[in-house]
């Protein structure tokens, strides 16, 4: 990733699908409230999360609407802390309407970005309020949700996404 956040690749990826006529994905802002500035008052130098949000991006891939949340884990055992119950019933909601929910897992130290379906986060999700645990290990993953290595995209979900289409059906 070189210096690059995860947040700057995705955008980037979505600037190429979107000029390839491939998929329209927007960020969605945090909304906050600024409580101080400085005295120019050209920037926030304090400011709160004003709600929940709900994901961090939300668009259209070939007619299908699609919302997925990006997160990063530096080891192999991701915690389920870093989701919120509100983003779980906003994506089951949102697959509900017929749209496609997903979490692009960045796993830093091995490199590698993961492909998250709404369905598998459900799963781990469930078993953690069930009283089991409240992570889950890279072990558990399907490796075919991994994302390929390609050039050209820094981040290249469509295929899996379409993979993703295709188990459901």
């Amino acid at each position: 990733m070189r210096g690059s956040t995860l947040e700057d690749l995705i955008n980037r990826t979505n600037e190429k699908y979107l000029e390839n006529g491939l998929a329209l994905i927007q960020k969605i802002p945090t909304p906050i409230t600024p409580i101080k500035m400085d005295k120019e008052h050209r920037h926030i130098t304090l400011a709160y999360f004003e709600q929940k949000s709900t994901v961090d991006y939300i668009g259209v891939v070939q007619g299908i609407p699609v919302c997925f949340d990006a997160k990063e884990c530096a080891v192999d055992t991701f915690s389920l802390q870093n989701i919120h119950a509100h983003q779980v019933k906003f994506m089951e909601e949102f697959e509900k309407q017929g749209g496609i929910a997903f979490f692009l897992i960045y796993y830093t130290a091995k490199d590698l970005f993961y492909y998250l379906p709404y369905e598998m986060l459900r799963y781990f999700w469930d078993r953690a309020q069930e009283g089991g645990r409240k992570s889950f290990r890279y072990e558990e993953l399907n490796p075919d949700y991994l994302l390929p290595k390609k050039s050209g995209v820094l981040v290249p979900y469509l295929e899996i996404m379409k993979k993703d289409l295709e188990d459901r059906e």
